[in-house]
């Protein structure tokens, strides 16, 4: 049974820093594309960034480039999310995801089938 967790979420203020991570059990997680992906009540859930299997090859949303980066430690099962000069408008529940595939980044939702329980991140100003 595949099962993510992301911890490291909490209230900063604006212009800090988080790095959120994603404990991953139940699949050969090497093999695997991983994403971030937020969610504020009453929109949509929104991709933030994803990386293919080896890490090789990273995609990351307009809003977040420069101040986000994506990582994976395929020998821990885990993927981490370094979130800097966060803005109020990162205030978000994050959710990581397993990618259907390892060979691509995917930035839709339609691809990834597995998600966690989510981690609040809010952003005071």
């Amino acid at each position: 049974q595949v099962r993510l967790v992301e911890s490291g979420g909490g209230l900063v203020q604006a212009g800090g820093s988080l790095r959120l991570s994603c404990a991953a059990s139940g699949l050969t997680f090497s093999d695997y594309a991983m994403g971030w992906f937020r969610q504020v009540p009453g929109r949509e859930r929104e991709f933030v960034a994803s990386l293919t299997w080896s890490g090789s090859a990273t995609r990351l949303a307009d809003s977040v480039k420069g101040r986000f980066a994506i990582s994976r430690d395929n020998a821990k099962n885990a993927l981490y999310l370094q979130m800097n000069d966060l803005k109020p408008e990162d205030t978000a529940v994050y959710y990581c995801a397993k990618g259907r595939a390892g060979w691509d980044a995917f930035v839709n939702l339609n691809d990834y089938a597995y998600w966690g329980q989510g981690t609040q991140v809010t952003v005071s100003s």
